[in-house]
């Protein structure tokens, strides 16, 4: 009955700390993690506003309820709201997995603690306007398929994406085309963002503890912009050609099997057909 008892009370304890780690959370690294790839703190707009002083030009209640549950306060017809909707071009800020009052709390203490600072450390990567040069492009191009490593050992992006001009097999399908990643992410800042810190569940992941370099994000939006310049998607017969040569190894597998079991047959067949011709002779 003791062992019994014991079991709930277990599981009472894993439940409570699953319920509480949202807010015992590091805000910092959070912050990093699910909302630099769409905010700055002083380095301007990328898909969403730029969030430093926020708490000046909108009363904290308001901002709390908007970041625990973004679509419901749209969806209420508040018209602050609906502004921010609006100039973020109809995409909707998502509701983040673990959010609860404490942990928008703690995000809008580090917004005001950020927003006083000279230069914020959520300021963004500062990416030059200038035209990328050729060799700009042919390093992302590296980089992208994994023939020069990431310094912190992440994986290539081919192994995921494919882009329109790959040839041969093509890239990886878990992830979308990329091809025009460029202008979908809304230029050099959004995409230079979502690089240094990207947020989605495939994604994040594999490099939290892996994250790229400011010299390898530069060459890949020197890629990206390239390629979207040249227009289009993915249109290689990458998926054909590997539907074919694995076709052509299934035949080759079988006419291998054929072969053996054949010389097998022959291997049976031989001896005692050599003995009965012996014993009728």
């Amino acid at each position: 009955m003791k062992r019994r008892a014991a079991i709930p009370a277990w599981c009472l304890t894993i439940w409570l700390a699953s319920a509480s780690a949202g807010w015992t959370q590091d805000p910092v690294e959070f912050f990093r993690q699910n909302c630099a790839s769409c905010h700055t703190i002083g380095g301007g707009r990328l898909t969403g506003p730029d969030l430093k002083n926020v708490t000046q030009r909108q009363d904290r209640a308001w901002l709390e309820n908007f970041i625990q549950d973004p679509k419901a306060v749209i969806d209420s017809g508040d018209a602050y709201a609906l502004k921010l909707f609006q100039e973020a071009r109809g995409v909707l800020m998502p509701r983040v997995p673990g959010m609860n009052p404490d942990l928008a709390k703690a995000l809008l203490d580090l917004i005001e603690a950020e927003s006083k600072l000279e230069e914020s450390q959520f300021k963004g990567l500062q990416i030059t306007d200038r035209p990328f040069t050729a060799r700009e492009i042919e390093l992302g191009r590296e980089i992208f398929l994994g023939a020069r490593k990431l310094a912190n050992g992440g994986p290539a992006c081919f192994s995921c994406h494919t882009m329109r001009g790959l040839g041969g097999l093509g890239g990886g399908r878990l992830g979308p085309d990329l091809t025009r990643v460029y202008e979908r992410l809304k230029g050099r800042q959004g995409l230079g963002a979502w690089l240094m810190a990207p947020p989605t569940q495939t994604m994040q992941p594999l490099f939290r503890k892996h994250p790229l370099q400011p010299d390898e994000i530069l060459p890949l939006i020197a890629f990206f912009e390239d390629a979207a310049r040249e227009g289009g998607e993915d249109t290689s017969v990458a998926i054909l050609n590997f539907f074919f040569l694995g076709l052509g190894g299934a035949i080759l597998a079988l006419v291998c099997f054929d072969a053996a079991w054949r010389w097998r047959l022959r291997g049976v067949r031989r001896p005692l057909t050599e003995g009965e011709i012996a014993r009728g002779a």
